[in-house]
């Protein structure tokens, strides 16, 4: 299971600068998870302070959406 990124998370970036396979991404209002390259260490979530990542096997179904958003959100998933 990859990491998910939800609404919480305010672009600070820790997360990202602690990825040791650089799965993150910038979308357009927040960080998004690339889930190829993800490889659920949970080091972004614990490092997350506004606690916006969980693990998708942890996440509320709410969130599901957000694995799927992000997954779209990544630079060129529409090519």
């Amino acid at each position: 299971m990859v990491s998910v990124v939800n609404d919480s998370c305010v672009k600070c970036k820790s997360c990202a600068e602690v990825c040791p396979v650089d799965a993150f991404h910038e979308a357009e209002n927040m960080l998004v998870i690339d889930p190829d390259t993800c490889i659920d260490c949970g080091v972004c979530i614990s490092e997350c302070p506004q606690e916006a990542i969980t693990s998708e096997d942890e996440a509320d179904e709410k969130w599901i959406k957000f694995a799927q958003d992000n997954a779209k959100n990544l630079p060129n998933a529409n090519e």
